[in-house]
């Protein structure tokens, strides 16, 4: 079963270990706009998808982003996290003060 675009997006970002807002800072993305592709709230334009794609660290992935398919003799790989199943990089705020 393939993943959503968003969740794509997100293991994509989190196999590079970027958060957000360093992900759209390297590839000059507005936050709002990537918020909701990862979010699946709104499809990817195609603008979007060169900037991303035409990125050198995340050229790599295009195959799999886009076929589900990898040519690892042409450069074409899956994110390390995509044979994993997405994994959240934030844990849930306990709550508890500190200090």
């Amino acid at each position: 079963m393939s993943n959503t675009q968003g969740e794509k997006l997100a293991i994509m970002r989190d196999s590079e270990r970027l958060t957000k807002q360093q992900f759209v800072d390297l590839v000059g993305l507005n936050y709002t706009t990537y918020h909701g592709y990862e979010r699946d709230k709104s499809k990817m334009t195609l603008e979007s998808a060169i900037k991303i794609f035409g990125h050198p660290r995340f050229h790599k992935y295009q195959n799999w982003f886009m076929y589900d398919r990898i040519d690892p003799e042409h450069g074409q790989i899956a994110p390390a996290l995509a044979h994993c199943g997405h994994v959240e990089t934030t844990s849930p705020q306990s709550g508890k003060q500190t200090g």
